[in-house]
């Protein structure tokens, strides 16, 4: 960690994002694009008019191909981040991201009036996700379940696989394969609208913080003002 000088505050360079959680980030953005691409196709595929034999136009089986691929590659990433969060550093872990006591929430509010009302900030205390970010991304993991539940709820009738048929049981707690189809599609609206949001938060933020908040997740390292630095090494004794 290294101090560096700053026109208006000093700031030390911090560590934040180790590997595994780049990794996570990226790769699951990467899923989330894919399967909500070819998710829009599936469930409304094109109609191609063409004079060539069916056998030979297996678009929409390559299509359905890549959507099955990226789910595994979601889940499983999904698992491991779980699992991350027990072990990894104290900026991925769980604890970040479940409100736990008051101050979490009025640290929430803070944040809420600076994105939301556009109000005069606080100086920002956190060093990894703010308080709002952490809920907000609490929110995800829960949808993450749920697209999970629902999408291999679906691919179960179609699969002999084992792992698929562990989610047998899916379509009959929700009525059948139709209101499972229209959860997984309302999911799948959440995770535009949370990528819009997150996408404009992440300037937002690297712009009026100026933390590096947009190169952190490529090298893990985000500017932090001594103060604030300091004052999170005495909450962690």
């Amino acid at each position: 960690m290294n101090a560096i000088s700053h026109p208006h505050k000093n700031l030390r360079r911090v560590f934040v994002w180790e590997l595994p959680v780049r990794y996570y980030h990226w790769l699951n953005a990467l899923c989330i694009l894919t399967l909500i691409g070819t998710g829009f196709i599936i469930g409304d595929p094109p109609a191609i008019l063409t004079g060539r034999e069916a056998y030979q136009n297996y678009w929409f089986g390559t299509t359905r191909f890549i959507h099955f691929l990226a789910a595994y590659v979601f889940l499983f990433n999904f698992a491991f981040r779980i699992y991350w969060g027990f072990v990894g550093n104290q900026f991925a872990s769980w604890r970040n991201f479940i409100p736990t006591n008051k101050k979490f929430f009025s640290d929430m509010w803070m944040v809420m009036k600076t994105d939301i009302f556009m109000t005069k900030r606080e100086e920002e205390k956190s060093i990894g996700h703010n308080r709002l970010a952490g809920a907000i991304y609490f929110l995800t993991f829960i949808a993450f379940g749920i697209q999970c539940l629902t999408g291999f709820g679906l691919y179960a009738a179609m699969s002999d696989w084992w792992l698929p048929n562990l989610f047998t049981w899916v379509a009959p707690l929700f009525g059948g394969d139709f209101m499972l189809r229209q959860i997984h599609h309302w999911a799948m609206w959440f995770f535009i609208l949370f990528t819009v949001i997150h996408v404009y938060l992440v300037f937002y933020h690297d712009y009026v913080e100026g933390r590096g908040e947009l190169s952190s997740m490529a090298g893990g390292w985000k500017f932090i003002e001594e103060e604030v630095f300091e004052e999170n090494k005495k909450e962690e004794k």
